[in-house]
Order: C-alpha cells, then structure tokens, then sequence
C-alpha cells in the first residue's frame, strides 16, 4: 500500500458534488502537486483528507491505516499537517507564541514548547521576527509563520495550500527554497499551487482536477503536455 492514498473520494454539498471520484497515491518523500481551475475541488480535498469535512463516500489511508472518520485534531496527532490559503494567524500574539501554540500538540511541557517552536521558527528563517505581533507582518513572513505554525506540529506528511499565493518573484523562489528544505527534512508533501514555475519546479508527480474529476495524473512534463490539462486549465498560451 501507498504512504498515502485516497480511494474514490467523493463530496457532495447539497446536490452538487464537490469532488467526485478522486484516487490517488503519494509515496513517502515526494512532492506532489494538485493543480486545476478555481472551484475545481483542490482546497476541499484538503478539507476531506484532514476531516475538516465528513467525506461522503470513500477513504483516505495513511501509513498503511484508514484514516477516513477520524476526528481533524487526530488526524493531525497522527502526522498530517495543513496550512491554509487564507492565512490567519494568532494576531495580537507574537511569531514565538503563534508557533508555540501549535507546538503544544506533542509538547508535554510549556520548556519542550518552546524548544520545539524556537528550533521551527530558527528553520523557516523567521527568528529575526520571533517578537513581532503576528498582525504586523507582510504577506511574506505570514505565509512563512503560517508553514512554521503547521510544522510544529511534527508533520510526516504536509499539506500546503497556495503558499506562494500573493509573493513577488523573489518571494516565490524563497518559498520554493523552504518547500525543498522542508521535503529535504523528511517531511513528505502534498501542494494545491496556482504557479506554475512553483508546481512545475518542485513536484514529482502532479494530479490535475477539474469539475471534483480527475483528468489527468504523472510528472510534471506529461501533465503539462496533456491537451485535457491544456484545455481546461493552462491554455494554449502554456503550450506554445
């Protein structure tokens, strides 16, 4: 059995259907990319695998072990992290307490907290912001906090969501830096990214979805030249 694996999952919200059928398999140290339109299903495939939404039909396995039913704060004792595409981080409290909050999860103690949240914050190059108020912090530094807090919950297996949303190029290539220190680390990753000098640069394989369906599934050179992904997502313009 695969690290991990979704086995025809399928979300309706009322009669429409959300995610609709999607398989797929992810093994233990990749990175693997999820791509499609907006609405195409990506940040609920988050939802469903994490149980931030009750899957309607399905499973989710992990490390061999059905995972699908559980509670969201399970799931994350059981080693899978998320950040969000809408950052929101704790805003009147600083960077350290921000991610000291997240540490608490496996941290028995509030020393271990901060040991754990120093040497995570020391790791995504944001000790210079350590003091600062977390609502003060450029886009930047709250995408990087956002990944930090997710971290310090001692993820195997990551799941980020538009990290590189809203950087300026030179952001974007810092971002990529930290996603490969973060895969480097042992930390196997799951990615929903709209750039694709983000997605194609980084991913082992990448899934593309459209309308909750699958239309295609492989390495980033197959999937950029599949003419369903081309048609319903990168356009023509990305071909030539």
């Amino acid at each position: 059995m695969a690290y991990f694996e979704t086995k025809n999952i399928v979300k309706y919200f009322g009669g429409l259907a959300a995610v609709n059928g999607v398989s797929f398999q992810v093994e233990q140290g990749q990175i693997y990319g999820l791509i499609g339109p907006n609405g195409s299903g990506k940040t609920t495939i988050f939802n469903l695998i994490n149980s931030y939404f009750p899957l309607t039909k399905g499973d989710v396995y992990f490390e061999g072990e059905k995972i699908s039913g559980l509670k969201t704060h399970t799931v994350c004792q059981r080693g899978i992290g998320r950040t969000f595409q809408v950052v929101k981080p704790l805003k009147r409290m600083t960077v350290l307490d921000n991610v000291i909050a997240s540490a608490f999860l496996h941290a028995r103690t509030k020393a271990e907290a901060v040991q754990l949240a120093e040497k995570t914050i020391e790791f995504c190059d944001l000790a210079p912001l350590e003091t600062k108020v977390a609502k003060s912090l450029p886009i930047a530094s709250r995408k990087r906090l956002e990944i930090a807090r997710a971290l310090a919950t001692k993820p195997k297996l990551l799941l980020l969501d538009e990290t590189a949303a809203g950087l300026n190029p030179s952001e974007v290539e810092l971002a990529i830096d930290l996603i490969k220190k973060i895969r480097d680390s042992g930390t196997t990753i799951i990615i929903v990214e709209h750039i694709m000098r983000v997605i194609m640069t980084i991913s082992d394989r990448i899934l593309c979805i459209n309308h909750g369906m699958v239309i295609a599934e492989g390495t980033p050179a197959e999937v950029a030249s599949n003419p369903q992904v081309i048609s319903a997502y990168l356009g023509e313009d990305y071909r030539a």
